[in-house]
C-alpha cells in the first residue's frame, strides 16, 4: 500500500522476506507500543422503532405468511361450506302510546319519561314464550318436520349436503305432540330478534330460518299475534274488573249503612251537637272567646301605654289631646294673645290696664286648656280600666269553656272513631261506583296498542353465511397466528441474521459484509478477483482504511467469538488486498492451538511464532521464519510448534516487543487470533494490536456469545474498530433485501459469462442448468450448513 494510502510517517522501515533484505537481530528490542485511536465509539443510540423493519420481516417470512394466508382462505371457504344458508325477514310494528289519560286509574299514564319503558315492555312481550306458543298454534309449526328438525347450522356434513344436494329426511313420528310443541316454541324464540329503532316508536321484528317462507310467515305472525293478544287481554281484563267491582259495591254499601246508624245512635245518647262545619258548639265558642280575648288584650295594652304617658306628665302630647278640635282652637287663641302681649310689651308697661287685660285673658285660656287635657286623660284612664275588666271577664269565661271542652272530648273520642269509619266507607263506595261506570264504558272500547307498519317480505337471498366476512375473519386469525409464530421464531432466534442486529446489539460499526459461499466454491471465489466474495473483502479493506483518523491500524487483530466463523479466511484475504495496494503486509498466525493460516498459504508449520517466543530458533535463522508467499508484498509468520502453554507465551513481554517492532517494519501486521469464548489468547493479543476486527458469522454465533466476547475484549483494553459479518446470504430475498446492493449481479458486473456453464460442475445433468434449480440447491445447502454450524456452536 502506498504511504499516502496508509497515511504513515515512519522513521524505520525494512523490507520483508523476498525483497532482498533480511530481518535484523534487533527484532525483539524496540521502544514502547504506540496506540492510535481507531474505529468509532461503540455506544450508539438506539434508532427506535423503524416501520421499514416490519416490511423486511414480512419479506423474510413471506413463505410462512403466504402459507398462512392460503390456510386462512381455505379455512374461510371450508367454514362457509360447513354453514347452512339462512334467510332473514323483518316486519315493523309501531307501539301506540296514548297521548292523555282517558279514564283515571284505568289507562296507563302517558308521560314522556314512561314511553321508553312502554317500548321495552312491548319488546319483551314479543320475545315471550306465551306469544311464541300462540304463533306456533296459528301457523301449525309443531306439525312441520322441516321446521322442527332443520339441517345443523354448522357441521362438516353440510359440505356434502351443499355439494351434492343431499338433504335429511326429518321424521316426527318418534316425538309426542307436547314435545313437538316445545321444540317449535324453542326454535321460534332462538331465531327471533326484536330491536327498537332509534328515536322512533317502531320495533323491528326479525326472524331467521333456513327457508325463506318460514322466515316471512313467522315474522308477520308474531306482529299480528302481539296485537291480537293485547286485544284479548284488554277485553278479558274489563269483564273481570266489572264483575269484581260489582261485588265490592254491595259489600261496601252494607258497611256504610251500618256505620252511619251507629254514629247517629251514639250522638243521640251522649247529647253531642255538631255544627254544619263538623265542629262541636263548645269548640266554636272557644274559638270565638279566644278571638275576643286577643282583641281585649290588645286594647288593654294600648290603653296601658297611654296611661303610662299620662303618669309621666306627658298627657298633653298624647294623640287624643292633640287631635281634639276644642283644644286646638284654645291653643290658637292662646298663641295669638301671647303674641299680642309680647308686641305691646315693648311699648307699654305690664301694669298698664290694657296689658293687664291681656294677661287675664291669657290665664283664662290656659285654665280652659288644662281642664280640657285633664278631661281627656281621665277618659283614657277610664278606658284602660274597662279594658282590664273586659280581659278578666273573657279569661274567666274561656276557662269555663275549656273545662266543658275537656268533658266533651272524652265523649267525642268514640264519636270520632265512628265518624271516621263512616267517612272511609262513604269514600270507598263513591270510588267503586265511579270505577264501575268507567269499566262499563271502557269495555266497549277496543283500542289497539300497536299497529303493523311494514309486513315482512320474502328475502331474495341468504344473509348467512357470508363468504367475505368469513374470509376476513379467517385471514385476521391466521395473520395473527403467523405474527405470533414469527415473534416466537425471532424470540428464539438468538443469532445474528443481518448487519443491523450487530450494530444494535453490539454497538459496533459494520465495516464489511461477506457473502455466503459454498465450501466447494470458497477457494475459487477467493482466487477470483471479480467474485462477489473478493469484492466484499475489498470493501472491508476500504472501511478499515477509514476506521481511524490516521487510516488503517498498523497492527490489526482478527478474531471471532467462536470457531469456524471465517476469521482465518478474513486475515488471509485482507493481507492480499492490502498488499495489492503496495503495502508490505505481515500475516501472523496467533492461533497457537489450532493454526490454519499455513494451510491457506500452502506452507509447512515446522517453525514459527511459538519458536520465536521460546527462543528455540537461532539468531541467524530469524529471517527464515518470515516466509514469503506467492502473493506480492505478503509475508507470513506461521504459528510454529504447538506449545503446551499458549496463553503464557502470548502474554510474555517478548510478544509485545515483537508486535511493536513488526508494526514499524511492515506497513500492516495482521494477527489471526483464536476465538475469544473459552480462551484467553485473543484478549491478550488484542492489547498488543492497535485495532481489533471481530468477525461475526450469520445465523451461527449466538448474540450472548458475541456480547460476552466483545465484553472480554474491551475488558482487556482492546480497541475494537468494528465488525465484519461473514456467511451473509445475499441471494436470499428476505430481510437481507435491505442489502440488495451486495447481490452477485453487482459483484459480477463486467465478468464474462460462458453460456451453458453451470456452477456445480460440468458433469451435472441438464436440468441443473436451470437458474431456479441452482438457486434451490444453493438454498438447501445453505440451510443445512447453517443448521449444522448452529448445532456445533450450541454444543
Amino acid at each position: 500500500m502506498p504511504r499516502t494510502m496508509l497515511d504513515r510517517n515512519r522513521q524505520h522501515q525494512i523490507a520483508g522476506p523476498g525483497h532482498g533484505q533480511a530481518l535484523s537481530a534487533d527484532l525483539y528490542y524496540d521502544g514502547a507500543q504506540n496506540y492510535s485511536p481507531y474505529g468509532r465509539d461503540y455506544a450508539e443510540q438506539d434508532e427506535g422503532f423503524n416501520p421499514l423493519r416490519l416490511f423486511f420481516y414480512v419479506v423474510q417470512y413471506r413463505w410462512l405468511i403466504v402459507m398462512m394466508v392460503a390456510g386462512g382462505l381455505v379455512a374461510g371457504i371450508v367454514v362457509t361450506m360447513m354453514q347452512t344458508p339462512k334467510y332473514r325477514a323483518t316486519a315493523q310494528l309501531e307501539v301506540l302510546v296514548p297521548s292523555a289519560k282517558v279514564f283515571k286509574d284505568i289507562e296507563v299514564v302517558s308521560e314522556a319519561s314512561d314511553d321508553y319503558r312502554v317500548f321495552l315492555t312491548a319488546r319483551e312481550k314479543l320475545k315471550s314464550r306465551a306469544l311464541a306458543q300462540r304463533v306456533v298454534f296459528q301457523l301449525g309449526l309443531s306439525e312441520k318436520p322441516d321446521f322442527l328438525f332443520p339441517t345443523p347450522n354448522f357441521s362438516p356434513s353440510n359440505i356434502f349436503y351443499r355439494a351434492f344436494g343431499i338433504s335429511k329426511s326429518p321424521s316426527i313420528e318418534e316425538t309426542t305432540p307436547e314435545e313437538r310443541e316445545q321444540i317449535a316454541i324453542g326454535r321460534v324464540l332462538d331465531d327471533l330478534t326484536v330491536t327498537l329503532v332509534a328515536d322512533t316508536s317502531l320495533l323491528s321484528i326479525t326472524f331467521a330460518d333456513q327457508k325463506p317462507k318460514y322466515a316471512t310467515d313467522i315474522a308477520n305472525q308474531i306482529a299480528q299475534s302481539y296485537i291480537d293478544q293485547r286485544l284479548d287481554q284488554t277485553s278479558e281484563t274489563s269483564d273481570l274488573a266489572r264483575q269484581f267491582i260489582q261485588e265490592q259495591v254491595l259489600q261496601v254499601k252494607q258497611k256504610l249503612q251500618k256505620s252511619e246508624e251507629e254514629l247517629v245512635a251514639y250522638a243521640k245518647d251522649v247529647g253531642i251537637t255538631i255544627t254544619g262545619d263538623e265542629k262541636s258548639l263548645i269548640g266554636s265558642n272557644i274559638e270565638t272567646l279566644n278571638t275576643a280575648l286577643a282583641t281585649a288584650i290588645q286594647e288593654r295594652l294600648d290603653a296601658g301605654r297611654m296611661v303610662d304617658q299620662i303618669d309621666k306628665g306627658r298627657g298633653a302630647s298624647l294623640g287624643p289631646v292633640l287631635e281634639s278640635e276644642g283644644l286646638q282652637k284654645i291653643t290658637e287663641k292662646l298663641s295669638d294673645l301671647t303674641s299680642q302681649y309680647q308686641q305691646k310689651l315693648g311699648i307699654l308697661k305690664p301694669g298698664f290696664p290694657e296689658m293687664q287685660q291681656l294677661q287675664a285673658q291669657i290665664k283664662e285660656l290656659q285654665r280652659l286648656y288644662d281642664n280640657g287635657v285633664l278631661t281627656i286623660t281621665d277618659s283614657l284612664r277610664q278606658k284602660y280600666q274597662e279594658a282590664q275588666n273586659k280581659e278578666a271577664d273573657l279569661k274567666s269565661k274561656l276557662a269555663e269553656m275549656e273545662m266543658q271542652q275537656v268533658i266533651f272530648n272524652d265523649k267525642n273520642i268514640k264519636y270520632t272513631i265512628l265518624k271516621r269509619e263512616v267517612d272511609s266507607n262513604r269514600s270507598q263506595y263513591d270510588s267503586l261506583i265511579a270505577k264501575l261506570n268507567e269499566v262499563g264504558v271502557s269495555s266497549e272500547l277496543k283500542t289497539q296498542s300497536a299497529a303493523i307498519v311494514d309486513f315482512a317480505t320474502p328475502p331474495n337471498g341468504p344473509y348467512s353465511p357470508r363468504l367475505i366476512v368469513n374470509l376476513a375473519i379467517a385471514l385476521m386469525l391466521f395473520m395473527t397466528l403467523s405474527a405470533s409464530i414469527i415473534y416466537i421464531i425471532e424470540l428464539l432466534n438468538n443469532t445474528f441474521t443481518n448487519p443491523e442486529q450487530v450494530e444494535k446489539e453490539l454497538g459496533l460499526a459494520m465495516l464489511g459484509i461477506l457473502p455466503l459461499v459454498d465450501d466447494r466454491e470458497l477457494i475459487a471465489s477467493i482466487a477470483d478477483q471479480k467474485s462477489g466474495l473478493s469484492e466484499a473483502y475489498r470493501s472491508l479493506r476500504t472501511s478499515l482504511q477509514f476506521s481511524g483518523a490516521e487510516g488503517a491500524p498498523r497492527s490489526l487483530l482478527v478474531t471471532s467469538s467462536e470457531p469456524s466463523e471465517g476469521k482465518s479466511t478474513t486475515s488471509f484475504k485482507l493481507g492480499q488486498d492490502f498488499a495489492a495496494l503496495g503495502a508490505r503486509v505481515l500475516i501472523v498466525d496467533g492461533d497457537l492451538r489450532k493454526p490454519n493460516l499455513h494451510r491457506l498459504f500452502g506452507l509447512d508449520n515446522t517453525i514459527g511464532l511459538s519458536n520465536l517466543l521460546t527462543n528455540t530458533v537461532r539468531k541467524e535463522d530469524l529471517a527464515s521464519i518470515f516466509r514469503a508467499t506467492k502473493y506480492p508484498n505478503v509475508t507470513v509468520l506461521t504459528s510454529g510448534t504447538i506449545p503446551p502453554n499458549p496463553a503464557d507465551l502470548l502474554s510474555s513481554p517478548k510478544m509485545a516487543l515483537i508486535i511493536t517492532n513488526l508494526g514499524k517494519r511492515f506497513d500492516l501486521v495482521i494477527i489471526d487470533a483464536p476465538p475469544v469464548v473459552g480462551l484467553s489468547d485473543a484478549p491478550i493479543l488484542s492489547r498488543l494490536a492497535e485495532g481489533t476486527l471481530m468477525v461475526i458469522s450469520t445465523n451461527q454465533v449466538t448474540r450472548k456469545s458475541a456480547k460476552t466476547a466483545l465484553k472480554r475484549l474491551r475488558a482487556a483494553g482492546a480497541n475494537v474498530v468494528g465488525a465484519a459479518m461473514s456467511k451473509f446470504a445475499v441471494n436470499k430475498f428476505d430481510y437481507n433485501y435491505a442489502y440488495k446492493y451486495m447481490n452477485y449481479q453487482y459483484y459480477d458486473y463486467g465478468t464474462p459469462k460462458i453460456e451453458g456453464k453451470v456452477d456445480d460442475g460440468a458433469d451435472q445433468p441438464a436440468y441443473a442448468k436451470s437458474t431456479a434449480f441452482r438457486r434451490l440447491v444453493r438454498r438447501i445447502r445453505s440451510s443445512i450448513g447453517g443448521f449444522v454450524d448452529r448445532a456445533k456452536s450450541i454444543s
